[in-house]
């Protein structure tokens, strides 16, 4: 039985309690999972602080660098332990972690470290009332030791898209995987062993949010900033504890992204496009797509090919040469899933394919897979239009114009992305920046520069990251000012 340990000042500790780790795939325990208490917290961050007085606080932005290559290099070393951890977490593809997930995990590390060794800071010459010259310019320092509470559905991902931002700029991180997907921070604790990252700079403790690990880190005093990936009621609950201390915090949380799609679109690619952006992972993408909106001439044609796409997607485990959609993550999440699912039905939707269970063989009955499900016929208002679903489902309805389509895609509380489709370049750009949200796909979805702004608008997040953003977040800014 696999034990997922935390990792403190550069050890592996065990505590006396623990919860189990099932496969989503079978639901069979696969781990036992060490949970953090106040105590282990309370160690975790005299070690961070430790750190950043010590060795890395003194180490040269250069040299800091070169062991965050190091460790991306260490990363794609073991790139086969990562991966089959990622996938007994997840339950996920083959394809998708082993093309996503895992280099671009590894690829964050070294990105953010290249962001930090190259991006100058301002600089300024100005007179004195007296006639004299004075100089100022910018100086970034670390922000401290830094709170960083993961989501499950891209545990390495989104857990190094943090990390390696605040370890560049000379932070020290104190990570809480979820309690669904302890294995790959855990493993990444060896490799910052391996390659000579000081002790108290990378630290892991496991647990769950409220009187576990994730509330002793957030309310904890020695916590200088945090940054989550989740739920918006939990990013709530989260900045009200930062509001103790007056400590920034960077948030991504929930969506209910719309997707348009203009009848000039190119059809084919529209429909992948959208096929992906709905059923990726399972649905389980908080930049995916539950709300489709198509101009009416192409209207039925599309949902036909949208059918036709979701009933061809293989379900099964991941080891499962391909598959193209694996289990959802847990039984909780099933049971959500499914209790939509229902909702959609009782509200008058056409079920235009799936909304159910698929038949699986063996052990797999008892892994938590759902149909990829489509329903059109709902009235703006319905449950499964307004709120975050996070499965493997979306509705389509129709639009005529551009100014309704926008109207219908601002309609929610949420503001974190959308894709368009279309090939007319003035209603690309026009619906880009009218849509009221911190990311807009244009003619493709999921596609990343990381030197640009990720972050989402409204009730889907505070605070950007990526390129110089994340260095606005992970360092205070001072302004030195020489008088000559």
């Amino acid at each position: 039985m696999k034990q997922f340990l935390n990792f403190i000042n550069g050890e592996f500790v065990a505590t006396g309690r623990t919860f189990e780790k099932r496969a989503p795939a079978n639901n069979q325990v696969i781990g036992q999972v060490h949970e953090a208490g106040q105590a282990e917290v309370d160690a975790a961050v005299a070690a961070g602080r430790a750190a950043l007085k010590g060795e890395w606080g003194r180490m040269s932005v250069v040299r800091r660098a070169e062991l965050l290559h190091a460790v991306a290099d260490e990363i794609n070393r073991r790139f086969d332990e990562f991966l089959a951890a990622e996938l007994a977490d997840t339950g996920k593809p083959h394809s998708l972690a082993s093309h996503i997930d895992i280099p671009r995990g590894a690829a964050n590390f070294k990105v953010f470290a290249d962001i930090v060794k190259n991006v100058p800071t301002e600089s300024f010459q100005m007179t004195t009332p007296d006639g004299g010259t004075a100089i100022s310019y910018a100086a970034r320092s670390p922000l401290g030791v830094i709170g960083v509470i993961c989501p499950w559905n891209l545990p390495l991902l989104l857990m190094t898209w943090k990390v390696g931002p605040a370890l560049a700029c000379g932070n020290t991180v104190i990570v809480k995987p979820s309690e669904e997907t302890p294995a790959t921070a855990t493993l990444l604790g060896e490799v910052m062993n391996a390659v000579g990252i000081p002790k108290g700079v990378y630290q892991v403790l496991h647990g769950f949010g409220p009187g576990s690990a994730g509330e002793f880190i957030t309310r904890h005093p020695g916590i200088n900033g945090i940054t989550f990936t989740g739920e918006t009621r939990t990013g709530e609950a989260i900045m009200a504890a930062a509001a103790k201390g007056v400590r920034p915090v960077s948030f991504e949380l929930g969506g209910k992204n719309a997707g348009i799609v203009f009848a000039d679109a190119d059809f084919d690619k529209a429909v992948a496009g959208i096929t992906r952006s709905a059923f990726e992972n399972c649905g389980q993408v908080c930049l995916g797509t539950e709300r489709v909106y198509v101009q009416r001439p192409i209207f039925e044609k599309f949902v036909q090919a949208l059918k036709d796409k979701a009933e061809s997607l293989k379900i099964g485990p991941s080891e499962l040469p391909g598959v193209g959609l694996g289990p959802l993550i847990s039984a909780e999440h099933k049971a959500k899933v499914l209790g939509y699912y229902a909702q959609a039905v009782e509200q008058g939707a056409t079920v235009v394919t799936g909304g159910g269970v698929p038949d699986m063989p063996g052990e797999y009955a008892q892994g938590h897979f759902v149909q990829p499900t489509i329903w059109t016929g709902l009235p703006e208002t319905a449950s499964v239009i307004r709120e975050e679903i996070f499965g493997p489902c979306c509705h389509i309805a129709p639009f005529d114009t551009e100014e309704e389509a926008i109207a219908l895609a601002n309609a929610t509380d949420y503001g974190l992305a959308t894709t368009v489709w279309t090939q007319n370049l003035g209603t690309a750009h026009r619906v880009a920046n009218a849509i009221e949200v911190g990311l807009c796909w244009v003619n493709s979805w999921f596609l990343r520069d990381l030197r640009t702004a990720f972050g989402g608008a409204k009730a889907s997040g505070i605070g950007r990251e990526g390129g110089v953003h994340s260095l606005e977040f992970y360092t205070e800014t001072k302004n030195i000012m020489i008088r000559l």
